[in-house]
């Protein structure tokens, strides 16, 4: 007898804190697919008081908790829209994935591992108030997806990979999927042999050019990469950047706000300045995008058949252009060219890790995470 399509919801708030994106996700079988999607804005208040918990602060936990509670409310807004879209009700969506919100990640990289003797030597935030988002929906609720990874050794992230190889991996084909959010991330499939997949952060991907332009336009992002295309990249402020060692890591690794952040390119701009280097904000945005798009580059084979890429990064011109280029002519297209648009494949992933906990099936790659095996992930908050 063949089974009945199941109904997910997927949540997902990212670095980049522009608001939370919402999928209804659909399982029939093998095919799996995404019907309907919803996006909340990041309300400013909000996204402030996220933003400064990435870093030591007063009244931190009363703070935390609050930010936590604002989530939960904003992510059932997003539910209820998908609801109300759909036509279904809460009794039919078997379950919402919530990744929740990252605020900080600290998980050792190039292939340090956590042990047991030393559990406080690595771990990954995310800010959630899962229970209160099943009263709030009335929904079974599956979060809190990275810590079990991280116990068993591994960074926490990326955790997509495994996603990307249920819906992206094709047979005979050699992919790379990038998405290019706050940060970015890089997942290859099929390169060594059928089903084979590997992944890891490549570095920053909008979050430094966001926060730059933020600085000095007030806008939260460079629309299309138009400002960063009135400029020009400064060969030697591009340069002093790929030196940081974060690149130069091998084996499993993952980074966050907690490296790549203002603090991180004022060093940079301020040692450019001092070697007596001169600026235009223009020309830094410019730099930006080649870091990021260099950063994306290096690290794709020349075998592949195609680059997809997704997240908020895939609407810049500019940067898809110049990723392009770098990759001298190797075919780079959007998610949607694969039927899954770019700002859903993100929430779709927790839609799929919360199936995966739910049939108590593996939601990492240990070769991807640095895990010391395949783990269960998430914790369950039933209707």
């Amino acid at each position: 007898m063949q089974a009945h399509a199941t109904h997910w919801i997927g949540l997902m708030s990212g670095t980049s804190l522009d608001g939370v994106d919402g999928v209804l996700f659909h399982a029939d079988g093998d095919r799996l697919s995404v019907s309907q999607a919803a996006h909340r804005v990041m309300p400013g208040p909000l996204r402030q008081t996220l933003l400064a918990l990435n870093a030591s602060g007063p009244d931190e936990l009363h703070c935390a908790a609050l930010a936590a509670n604002q989530l939960a409310q904003l992510s059932a807004q997003v539910v209820h829209s998908l609801l109300q879209q759909s036509g279904l009700a809460a009794s039919e969506v078997t379950a919402i994935g919530s990744h929740g919100q990252t605020v900080r990640h600290c998980p050792g990289s190039g292939g340090q591992r956590a042990t047991l003797d030393q559990p406080w030597a690595h771990y990954t935030l995310q800010l959630n108030n899962p229970a209160l988002l099943a009263e709030l929906t009335g929904i079974t609720v599956v979060a809190d997806f990275r810590s079990r990874d991280v116990a068993a050794g591994g960074q926490g992230a990326p955790l997509v990979p495994a996603f990307h190889q249920a819906m992206f991996a094709h047979v005979g084909q050699r992919v790379a999927v990038v998405n290019v959010g706050g940060m970015a991330n890089a997942t290859l499939l099929g390169l060594d042999r059928p089903g084979h997949v590997s992944g890891f952060d490549t570095g920053p991907g909008n979050v430094l050019m966001d926060l730059w332009c933020e600085r000095h336009t007030g806008q939260r992002f460079d629309a299309n990469g138009a400002w960063a295309a009135s400029g020009q990249s400064v060969p030697a402020l591009l340069a002093r950047m790929q030196q940081d060692p974060y690149f130069s890591l091998h084996g499993p690794r993952s980074t966050g706000r907690d490296h790549f952040n203002a603090r991180w390119l004022d060093a940079h701009l301020q040692a450019h300045l001092g070697a007596g280097g001169n600026l235009q904000p223009q020309d830094v945005q410019a730099t930006l995008c080649a870091l990021t798009t260099w950063s994306i580059a290096r690290t794709l084979p020349s075998i592949l058949d195609k680059v997809v890429v997704c997240g908020g990064g895939s609407f810049n011109a500019t940067l898809m252009s110049e990723l392009a280029r770098q990759l001298g002519g190797l075919p780079v297209v959007t998610s949607d060219a694969l039927g899954l648009p770019a700002m859903q494949v993100e929430a779709a992933a927790f839609a799929w890790l919360a199936m995966q906990t739910l049939a108590a099936r593996p939601g990492n790659v240990k070769e991807v995470t640095g895990a010391a095996g395949p783990r269960i992930l998430g914790a369950i908050y039933p209707a």
